[in-house]
């Protein structure tokens, strides 16, 4: 690629040879498609690379820790690959017997894709498998404190399609990128696929090619009074802490029961949690937030260097602040989304309570995204669910490490959360293969046509309100 080119011609180039890849495996049998995504993941899974990556992940971006990466590597891609290899997406994918369908999968084409820093390791390789799922090319976007290690990661993914005998340029990945460059990809490919900051997923949206984007993510968990307290302890902290809290899925508020309120931070001291004071929560936030902006410098840090960098003393083993917090808004920049190992804890009288507080914490920041509930009592589940603003909600499972899919549950697996129209998204998908095809449907007569009900049968009572 040439330093002369201008980053519409450099971006021209690589969506050519794209295009020239994804014509190659167009006609591709679902046994080929299926071979190369094994392959692919396979490349970069594996024991010796996986700690390869991992490790390489955290040197370059300085965000996470080698254990959440490492567990994103080696385990989330292959449970993502488990997840779709027996999907059948290659001719035929869906008969409806009853409307006479017939569903055919196509390709979209070349898929522009936004890889952050946050999690570059796995991200690049879950929206690649997806892309080739679908018989597309994807070219990927990284942030640039991420580059080196998604040039890792594609390479190792194109060595793969050569070694199954298809062309290498299936994947590609910006080497060197630019608002310029990633701009250029999203005007020119199919299909965006975008993962990132709030800026670049609207920018995916206005880039005049069909996007599929995420909303900011707040996750807010409810504990009631019927839930197991030792397990819903271990859970948020596990979800807290993972990969340091790099994931927009990580706990970042908790409103318990005021019946359970005490005995539940008791158990979360346990965990390794610490609750902040008065004096410690101004030092806090003037460390979180510069100029009403989140300070990148704590995004995925470990408590101990937030701490250092805030003044306030930590006992050892201590592994997230617990902030004590009564409102929601701007007023309160607890309430938002943090991006580091900082919990924000409510009480709340009720499960009503509890979900008119969600609701105003996700009006100011991560509406549509998800919440948990930590419950035993099916009535409480079912109107939280009903009730809060929300794509998805976890029901006793760790957040972040949930509900983008995991062994314990039914999600699809993916790092793409779609938001609905409550986050400014087009779905509210856990966004897999299945939103990277087109489908042609086939409509055949059927055996014995439909008949229109009388009116009384249509329109039943209202009729009688227009006498």
């Amino acid at each position: 690629m040439s330093a002369e080119q201008t980053p519409q011609q450099q971006m021209a180039a690589m969506i050519e040879r794209s295009r020239v890849a994804q014509e190659q495996i167009a006609d591709y049998t679902q046994e080929q498609v299926d071979e190369l995504i094994r392959a692919m993941v396979y490349a970069v899974a594996r024991e010796d690379r996986a700690e390869e990556i991992a490790q390489f992940t955290v040197e370059e971006t300085q965000l996470g820790n080698y254990e959440g990466k490492y567990l994103k590597i080696h385990r989330k891609t292959r449970a993502t690959l488990m997840d779709i290899i027996h999907d059948k997406s290659v001719g035929v994918i869906e008969e409806d017997h009853e409307r006479n369908i017939v569903k055919i999968a196509k390709p979209v084409g070349v898929i522009g894709a936004l890889s952050p820093s946050t999690n570059p390791e796995a991200t690049p390789v879950i929206k690649g498998i997806s892309a080739i799922k679908g018989r597309n090319s994807i070219i990927i976007a990284p942030h640039p404190r991420a580059k080196l290690t998604n040039k890792k990661i594609c390479d190792y993914m194109r060595e793969a399609l050569e070694l199954c005998g298809a062309p290498a340029d299936l994947v590609q990945g910006i080497e060197i990128p630019s608002i310029e460059l990633t701009n250029e990809l999203m005007a020119q490919c199919d299909r965006v696929l975008a993962t990132g900051g709030g800026a670049m997923v609207t920018a995916a949206y206005s880039s005049g090619t069909p996007a599929l984007g995420v909303g900011v993510g707040n996750a807010c968990i409810t504990v009631d009074d019927t839930a197991d307290l030792e397990e819903t302890a271990e859970k948020i902290r596990i979800s807290k802490t993972l990969d340091l809290a790099a994931s927009c899925s990580s706990d970042n508020s908790v409103l318990v029961f005021e019946s359970i309120f005490d005995a539940l931070v008791d158990k979360l001291k346990h965990e390794g949690g610490y609750v902040v004071n008065e004096e410690e929560k101004l030092k806090l936030q003037n460390t979180l937030w510069h100029d009403g902006h989140l300070n990148t410098a704590i995004v995925a840090q470990p408590a101990h260097k937030i701490a250092g960098m805030a003044g306030i003393e930590l006992p050892e083993g201590v592994q997230f602040f617990i902030v004590p917090e009564t409102g929601a808004g701007p007023d309160y920049p607890f309430s938002g989304e943090k991006l580091s190992v900082t919990m924000t804890l409510y009480k709340v009288k009720d499960i009503d309570e509890a979900i008119s507080l969600t609701n105003a914490i996700q009006a100011y920041q991560g509406q549509g995204h998800s919440c948990g509930i930590y419950s035993y009592s099916d009535d409480n589940i079912m109107k939280f669910a009903h009730a809060t603003k929300t794509s998805r909600v976890m029901v006793n499972q760790p957040q972040s490490a949930s509900n983008s899919g995991n062994l314990w549950n039914g999600m699809r697996q993916t790092f793409s959360l779609g938001c609905g129209s409550w986050g400014g998204n087009s779905t509210n998908n856990n966004i897999t293969w299945r939103d990277l095809i087109n489908e042609t449907w086939v409509s055949k007569p059927l055996a014995v046509t439909k008949t229109l009900p009388s009116d009384e049968e249509l329109f039943g009572a209202v009729m009688t309100k227009f006498k």
